[in-house]
């Protein structure tokens, strides 16, 4: 059986320890068997290729590494401020998730 993890693809989060402290981003992909997410625009490697077809001139691209999902948190949807998550059922009676720290429901 695959971990619970709070974070989800499509999450806003903050890093909150590490080289990218304190940077925002959107996970675009998460990793359950190393606990790792890779989120837009936060640590950021430089990796050398040679000339292919998706990169017919090669060099050196710029392309996000993953991280530690314990080096994130998700951004509370109403200040932007990285909260803790819950989980609760809502009016229909689903289980949804939301934010500690404002009580809003996260989307």
């Amino acid at each position: 059986m695959q971990k619970k993890l709070k974070i989800k693809k499509g999450d806003t989060v903050v890093v909150v320890t590490g080289n990218s402290k304190g940077q925002k981003g959107k996970v675009l992909e998460v990793n359950r068997d190393n606990d790792r997410a890779i989120v837009e625009g936060v640590n950021m490697v430089k990796k050398h290729t040679k000339p292919n077809s998706k990169a017919p001139q090669g060099g050196i691209l710029e392309k996000e590494a993953s991280i530690h999902i314990s080096n994130l948190m998700v951004a509370d949807p109403k200040t932007g401020k990285p909260t803790r998550v819950g989980r609760r059922m809502d009016a229909d009676g689903n289980l949804v998730r939301y934010s500690k720290k404002s009580g809003e429901e996260i989307k």
